[in-house]
């Protein structure tokens, strides 16, 4: 009897103990590990220091958040072989480890078809009542936008914003985070600079001229329900800068990239910043971990591999050289020294234009 005693004390014992740590447990399960809210667009995103996320793929089982990628586009020449070209490379690389893109739309702001229609996936988007853009054509790429977010099955939940001179490099993945957007900051979008001006369209009880972030509206990754309340706004502020001379003479060819900035202000959609997004040669002379490059600037250089940026070169690549034809097959490459972003963007607009049927017709 005695043994027995012991026994069922001592089982007792052992489940009170056992009884008491299930309890502790439990009253700390809803305390969950979670990151940080994001306060604004420079918010840093950090794990916590203590509890490690498991490495493990089978243990996380990641659900990509696929992008839907949009390029505005005229029906000219010069914006067309950039766009095939871009396509090119957005079909090498969409099915890649890592990529989270998913489908993808020419917006073509003519207001009609053209033959590229079967090459690349299009939307016909109607151009602004003549005269309303004075001449400047990117006032079309709000309203483009406006209309294919209304009109337009889109399935995927989150839009990349892209243009026809982005040549992609390598998978990309959805760079947004927690609500916010993932956008590239350009050093010459200048809010404070220019805040006595952007009070006029972004007032003081909006909040400070820093909510305004220094972007375009491309390269940009933002959720699908957010760009359908922007983009109304962004073409809105777009047509008031260009009606106010003061913001025309302020933001000349960048002026839209300063409305988008604006609109998504005032929507309280702000933007994770990524100089990884993209470069643009020939400023940045490597490829490092960029998703794009940007062939905005001309790239010229003489034969020793010496950049003549202001003057022609010996040897140069300029997509303005070809605004009314198209750029031939197999251009010759940059004499030695040139830098890595420069050779590798005429390899790829060769292996493009050597590749995609009836090049140049």
């Amino acid at each position: 009897m005695g043994w027995g005693k012991m026994f069922f004390t001592v089982v007792i014992t052992f489940s009170a103990a056992l009884i008491t740590y299930n309890i502790l447990i439990s009253a700390n399960a809803s305390f969950k590990q979670e990151f940080p809210g994001p306060s604004s667009a420079k918010t840093l995103f950090s794990q916590d220091p203590i509890i490690k996320m498991p490495s493990n793929n089978n243990i996380i089982n990641k659900k990509k958040r696929l992008f839907h990628t949009a390029v505005t586009s005229s029906d000219s020449v010069y914006n067309t072989w950039q766009c095939r070209i871009m396509y090119y490379w957005f079909k090498k690389f969409k099915d890649e480890p890592n990529s989270e893109m998913g489908g993808f739309t020419r917006i073509l702001h003519s207001g009609k078809s053209d033959r590229f229609m079967d090459e690349i996936p299009t939307f016909v988007a109607q151009p602004l009542p003549s005269g309303m853009d004075q001449g400047y054509i990117v006032l079309n790429r709000p309203w483009a936008f406006v209309q294919w977010l209304q009109q337009a099955q889109i399935e995927e939940d989150y839009i990349l914003m892209s243009e026809p001179d982005h040549v992609i490099v390598k998978p990309i993945p959805n760079l947004s985070k927690d609500g916010l957007g993932a956008a590239f900051p350009f050093f010459y979008i200048e809010p404070k600079k220019y805040e006595s001006v952007l009070r006029k369209f972004f007032p003081q009880q909006n909040g400070p001229i820093t909510d305004i972030d220094p972007i375009g509206n491309s390269p940009v990754i933002v959720s699908k329900e957010a760009l359908k309340k922007i983009a109304p706004t962004w073409m809105n502020v777009s047509l008031a800068m260009k009606k106010d001379p003061e913001a025309d003479k302020a933001f000349g060819w960048v002026l839209e990239m300063y409305a988008y900035a604006v609109a998504s202000a005032l929507h309280n959609v702000g933007n994770v910043l990524h100089k990884e997004f993209m470069i643009q040669p020939p400023w940045d002379t490597e490829i490092g971990k960029a998703f794009i490059i940007h062939y905005t600037y001309g790239c010229d250089y003489d034969m020793k591999g010496k950049m003549t940026y202001g003057k022609i070169g010996e040897w140069r690549f300029d997509k303005r050289s070809y605004d009314n034809t198209w750029p031939p097959k197999n251009l010759s490459l940059p004499p030695p020294g040139v830098p890595e972003s420069v050779v590798t963007l005429v390899k790829m607009v060769n292996e493009a234009t050597a590749n995609i049927p009836n090049w140049g017709s």
